[in-house]
């Protein structure tokens, strides 16, 4: 398992205990039904994210990630964010957008979006209210990760809930979900 910096200063916040103890993520949204709404801000763009501005538009991958602070990712979630990062242009050709959804704060979120060279939203929610919204779970200080693809009208058609057998969904996997719904 490999780190990606041994700083771990920032790391043992009112986060990081507010999300310890582990839960469960939980299948609760169910596939063929919207899912919640919610708006956050945006990063990469330096603005605010609202889902519901895409339906009836765009479908819309929404990639829950674990980022414990700006100098440490999770090291399941590293590979994956930087995945999605280098095949975004796939996922826009596909006519979709990705929202990775990020729970460290703008000022860590910002470094995050600067050392990676984000191409795709990344959303803050420090708060952790949308990973609970969603029902991802948690463990060991952050949320877990889990992704989403919601069709042109908002509706779910796949879900991927975080496993230690499978933690993300592969961005191939993700791809041929589109495809899917493309025709």
């Amino acid at each position: 398992m490999m780190l990606t910096s041994n700083d771990f200063s920032g790391l043992l916040n009112q986060r990081f205990f507010r999300n310890f103890l582990p839960i469960p993520a939980a299948g609760t949204l169910h596939l063929g039904k919207k899912t919640p709404d919610f708006e956050l801000p945006d990063i990469t763009n330096n603005g605010k994210v609202r889902l519901s501005e895409y339906r009836g538009n765009t479908p819309v991958i929404l990639a829950f990630t674990r980022i414990f602070t700006e100098k440490q990712y999770c090291p399941l979630c590293y590979p994956h964010i930087k995945a999605l990062n280098e095949n975004y242009r796939a996922f826009v050709e596909r006519g979709a957008e990705i929202l990775m959804i990020t729970s460290t704060d703008t000022a860590q979120s910002q470094t995050v979006v600067k050392d990676l060279g984000l191409k795709m939203p990344l959303l803050s929610d420090s708060s952790c209210g949308i990973f609970r919204l969603y029902h991802v779970g948690q463990a060991l200080g952050a949320p877990l990760p889990a992704q989403f693809v919601l069709d042109r009208e908002g509706i779910l058609q796949y879900r991927h809930l975080f496993s230690f057998l499978e933690p993300n969904a592969t961005v191939p996997k993700l791809l041929s979900i589109l495809d899917e719904l493309a025709n």
